[in-house]
């Protein structure tokens, strides 16, 4: 990591030695070999989630990917289908079509006969008695 050979140890341990004294050096070891470890855990975990979240994401973008060409291939179907229903349809309203539109004509063809408000009444009390 730290890319520290053999003989710098050494050197570091006599200053450490002469420095800290006989007494304190251990627990100046202990101290800097948990900081050490401590990065080393916290640059782990850093590694892993960045490993986790390009994961993460690669397979989101490989599900985006598949689902529009699902989509791309179901499109051109969906739109034959669609096609074909409406084909369908007009066979099967065509021959009412032409109904509606004879039953129309004969309507607007045949006379209105105008009814008068007064001889309805006189009439319909003439069929009561």
């Amino acid at each position: 990591m730290f890319d520290i050979g053999f003989w710098e140890i050494v050197l570091i341990s006599v200053i450490g030695l002469v420095v800290l004294g006989p007494q304190r050096l251990p627990i100046a070891i202990r101290t800097v070999v948990k900081w050490v470890n401590t990065a080393k855990n916290m640059a782990n975990s850093v590694k892993n989630e960045i490993s986790q979240e390009l994961e993460l994401h690669e397979m989101n973008e490989n599900m985006l990917k598949k689902s529009k060409q699902e989509l791309e291939q179901l499109n051109p179907n969906l739109k034959a289908s669609i096609d074909e229903m409406k084909q369908d349809v007009e066979q099967l309203t065509q021959p009412y079509k032409n109904n509606v539109d004879d039953i129309i004509k004969s309507v607007k063809e045949t006379p209105t006969q105008s009814i008068t408000n007064d001889s309805t009444p006189e009439k319909s009390s003439a069929q009561d008695k």
